[in-house]
């Protein structure tokens, strides 16, 4: 029961992980001279970066973006502490239900957010506010990572649900 306890531990630890560095790292679109991400447009040659502000037509869209992101790791940090209470005080023999709903809640904010990116990418990355060619990129690291921790999330919500207080 112990090592069934580490691994919960870790797995949660590392979906957590993923949501932080998808979330905070520049990697969302990237070109050969440029990353782009939710936060901001980066140049490689000049290193020069330009925020995205609501000068973009397509602004709406990346708050969306930024705003379930953010909530998806705030949730999943509020579910791990929740598991740890749990851990605690529940009786025996009840299950994680809680953890579980919390753990959702962050699978499904990771997930409208990558879906907003994915559906909103061509218009995104269309606007002449930029200060450089952007269009002609590909999807970044940042962004595999945000699908990543969407099944990481969903499997370890699934797995609170499923799991039991044992000795």
């Amino acid at each position: 029961m112990l090592i069934l306890l580490a691994f919960i531990i870790v797995f949660h630890i590392t979906s957590a992980a993923l949501l932080f560095i998808s979330t905070i790292d520049n990697a969302w679109w990237v070109g050969d001279s440029f990353s782009a991400d939710v936060w901001r447009v980066c140049d490689m040659n000049t290193s020069i970066c330009m925020a995205i502000t609501d000068q973009f037509p397509e602004y709406r869209s990346i708050q969306a973006v930024q705003a379930t992101m953010i909530l998806s790791t705030i949730f999943c940090c509020v579910s791990f502490l929740v598991f740890i209470l749990q851990l605690f005080r529940l009786k025996q023999g009840e299950r994680f239900v809680l953890t579980s709903v919390i753990q959702l809640l962050s699978c499904l904010c990771v997930m409208i957010a990558a879906s907003i990116y994915t559906d909103r990418h061509e218009e995104l990355h269309m606007s002449n506010e930029y200060s450089m060619e952007v269009s002609k990129g590909q999807y970044g690291y940042s962004f595999v990572l945000a699908w990543i921790a969407f099944a990481f999330t969903l499997i370890s919500g699934v797995m609170y649900l499923v799991l039991r207080k044992r000795k």
